[in-house]
């Protein structure tokens, strides 16, 4: 080998290793980029499972309000009436006091009193005679935003 060539070979070897070592890292605005990418894809992510929730919520409080609204027509074929407003939906769970046949109450007809509470947190709403359903009584959720009589109201006669 001769002593020219052994220096073009390191001075090109340096040459590349100095390339290589400045192009490693990353700019600040590379990362900054990157960084707003992930945080549009996470908040993405957070508002299709802040609906999927609210969504699974709504479908809950049907089936609970199907599960009351059978309890409730349990309760009147035992009972030979449906439950009074004032007696409300803690009738499925203790008897009345004022039942004329207390013998007929074959009750509880619920398995725990947290049936009675939405997924709110609000109490379900309870009415006989009812004035929304042909049923004989109406069975309902304050909804999302816990005010009666709104647009988001979920009853035994709105459908899933």
């Amino acid at each position: 080998m001769q002593p020219h060539t052994v220096k073009y070979y390191s001075a090109k070897k340096m040459m590349i290793r100095h390339r290589l070592g400045t192009s490693q890292g990353f700019t600040l605005i590379e990362v900054l980029i990157v960084f707003f990418i992930l945080l549009a894809l996470a908040s993405a992510a957070v508002v299709a499972y802040q609906g999927t929730r609210e969504k699974a919520k709504i479908d809950q409080t049907h089936l609970y309000i199907k599960a009351l609204s059978e309890a409730i027509e349990l309760y009147q074929v035992h009972v030979g009436r449906f439950p009074t407003t004032e007696q409300g939906l803690n009738a499925l769970l203790n008897p009345p006091s004022d039942l004329t046949n207390p013998a007929k109450w074959s009750g509880p007809y619920l398995k725990d009193s947290a049936a009675t509470e939405d997924p709110w947190g609000g109490p379900y709403q309870y009415a006989s005679p009812g004035t929304r359903t042909r049923d004989g009584f109406d069975v309902w959720s304050l909804g999302p935003d816990g005010t009666d009589g709104t647009e988001d109201d979920i009853g035994n006669w709105t459908k899933n």
